[in-house]
């Protein structure tokens, strides 16, 4: 068995082993702006690079630091949302996202059947895959994915700060949302996104599967990258994971 802490590489993604007793197991979809060989950016495609498009910024930082001070099993994507979603099905129409900001996205304008096959089976099939064993592995009853959110959207500023998504588990997701505003957070359930519209797809997917409960945290992206800010949501999010498992 690998001591906590230490990490393995695929192209698809970064797994961190943790202790049985951790309570839970941490997901990162968006972890990475990573493009992988073969696929390279379109010109056109250069605006794209570093912002929410590619990547949740801050979310493989936040994600590291909770596994790091819970000592839990963790696992993070090591390739781009725009090549594959791997928090959406295989069947939706935004897998292989068209257009950003108004604008098409040039790499995924003619994704051909070979292509297709390629991008799913090297990458978000193996993420998956991964993340199935991984949680088949570890008998932590609670499977938390993190990811954060831009401050504005589509001209629209949001002033909350933390969002937790659920869909079966709204007990434990109010639980959570009541820790995080009494640490003086501004959250809200189900919000910017609903993970009872499948927008918590990845988790949700196997926490069904092995009779788990499932929670996915949003977190805007300015409190996400602050260090300081990082620190105190990381503490916050552990205490409230360390109350449960107690």
């Amino acid at each position: 068995m690998k001591q906590a802490g230490a990490v393995s590489q695929t192209e698809a993604y970064s797994q961190i082993a943790g202790e049985d007793a951790s309570g839970v197991v941490i997901t990162c979809e968006h972890a990475s702006q990573r493009l992988p060989e073969p696929w390279q950016w379109p010109k056109e495609d250069a605006r794209l690079v570093g912002t929410h498009w590619a990547y949740d910024l801050g979310a493989a930082e936040l994600a590291r630091a909770l596994a790091a001070r819970l000592r839990a099993p963790a696992i993070l994507s090591r390739f781009t949302r725009l090549l594959a979603d791997p928090n959406r099905p295989e069947d939706s129409p935004t897998l292989f996202r068209a257009r950003a900001d108004g604008a098409p996205i040039h790499i995924n304008l003619s994704v051909d059947s070979r292509d297709r096959e390629l991008r799913l089976e090297r990458y978000y099939r193996a993420y998956h895959r991964a993340a199935d064993q991984l949680v088949a592995n570890h008998a932590a009853p609670l499977l938390l994915s993190i990811h954060t959110f831009t401050p504005a959207y589509e001209g629209k500023s949001r002033s909350m700060e933390i969002g937790v998504l659920y869909d079966r588990d709204e007990e434990l997701a109010r639980r959570c949302a009541a820790h995080l505003d009494d640490a003086g957070f501004i959250s809200a359930l189900n919000e910017p996104y609903s993970g009872k519209e499948g927008l918590m797809y990845a988790v949700d997917r196997h926490a069904v599967r092995y009779g788990r409960r499932a929670l996915e945290i949003e977190v805007r992206q300015d409190l996400a990258v602050d260090n300081a800010m990082q620190e105190r949501i990381v503490a916050e999010l552990e205490a409230f994971l360390r109350a449960l498992s107690a």
